[in-house]
């Protein structure tokens, strides 16, 4: 058996937000806006999406401090702030960063007896405010998904998710806002999206439709990050990369992602390396345990990008960090028991998670 769920309205093309602007109607009059310091001001999405929402008779207050890896100390403030205040929906708008707090306050802003940590307890709210999701990175597909990863207080990346409220009701996409993004971001995000799409593609959980996904979100990426890092001006390919991203969103909702992600967390949060280049450093391993079960679609994976490792290589990925042995045995230990183990195909032993650290460790 299998199930399909994705309730999320995408207007994908330029313009977008500009076009299809009424929608904002049908979640409600007033609206929080989560979005970081400076990009969303860059490359014009946030006044494109304030002058629509004026235009249309929608009020709005801006938060515009959204941190990297946002934190649970982060989604306490901004309650503390907005408590008070009454709101038909929250908007986020950027990477994932802020669409993945937006999902954070839409469920707290709602259950203002709740605390950050009942964010992991689904059986403790039933409700949350509609949330709007706007990328300007092609690579998380925070967009179509249900989840949102937070930075818990001891420093470690924590994922909640509910399976219908946490889903964004309606997501804009506009590769225009993806135009200036620099060198390691465009290669770091591209990279996440690729993680979600084999991720998903190869997980115990994989659908006949995910994979559909799957495998044209792979295809486009082999195709189009090489190009967008050789001429990042390049629109169209620009757009094949936020369309691919999407579509590994819409993958990863259905499959969640395995344990290329749980393993690269801790280079993420302690050792400031980007997600998806902190993901990306483990893929080819992934796919060569996914070997013995499912070969075939290990075959697709491997010609589609001309082999794993060389594709990596080949647009610039390189993570080297300085590990000491405490870090070791306690990132080992943590994602020997991670919840991404149960749908990660292969034999993932203590000894091969600490050779894969051990992989990236600067010596």
């Amino acid at each position: 058996m299998w199930q399909y769920f994705m309730p999320t309205k995408v207007y994908f093309g330029e313009k977008c937000i500009e076009r299809a602007g009424d929608a904002f109607r049908s979640l409600g009059k007033r609206a929080l806006i989560l979005t970081g310091r400076r990009s969303s001001k860059e490359n014009g999405s946030l006044d494109d999406l304030t002058r629509v929402l004026s235009q249309i008779g929608v009020e709005w207050e801006l938060f515009d401090n959204v941190e990297e890896n946002p934190s649970f100390a982060l989604v306490r403030n901004i309650v503390s702030e907005y408590q008070d205040s009454s709101f038909d929906f929250v908007i986020g708008l950027g990477g994932g960063s802020p669409m993945d707090t937006a999902k954070a306050i839409a469920v707290l802003l709602k259950n203002p007896t709740l605390n950050v940590e009942d964010l992991y307890d689904v059986s403790k709210y039933n409700e949350a405010l509609p949330i709007c999701a706007i990328p300007t990175t092609a690579g998380t597909g925070s967009e179509v998904t249900q989840y949102s990863v937070l930075t818990d207080d001891a420093g470690f990346k924590r994922g909640f998710s509910h399976p219908a409220l946490t889903f964004p009701k309606l997501a804009f996409l506009d590769a225009r806002y993806t135009l200036n993004l620099s060198e390691s971001l465009t290669r770091s995000t591209g990279l996440d999206a690729l993680c979600h799409a084999v991720e998903g593609f190869l997980s115990k959980r994989a659908t006949i439709l995910s994979d559909l996904y799957a495998k044209e979100s792979i295809r486009l990426i082999a195709e189009n990050l090489p190009r967008v890092l050789k001429d990042p001006t390049d629109l169209r390919s620009r757009e094949n990369m936020l369309l691919a991203s999407c579509l590994a969103g819409m993958v990863i909702s259905q499959t969640s992602t395995t344990i290329a992600h749980a393993l690269g967390y801790p280079l993420t949060t302690f050792k400031n390396i980007k997600h998806g280049d902190a993901t990306a450093v483990f893929l080819d391993v992934i796919v060569e345990q996914a070997s013995i079960e499912v070969p075939d679609k290990v075959e697709f994976v491997r010609s589609a990008l001309n082999d794993v490792a060389k594709f990596l290589q080949s647009v610039g990925l390189n993570v080297k960090v300085p590990i000491n042995d405490e870090e070791l045995m306690l990132w080992t230990s943590r994602v020997k028991n991670a919840p991404h183990l149960q749908w990660t195909r292969g034999n993932f032993t203590e000894e091969l998670i600490r050779y894969l650290y051990e992989r990236v460790k600067m010596y």
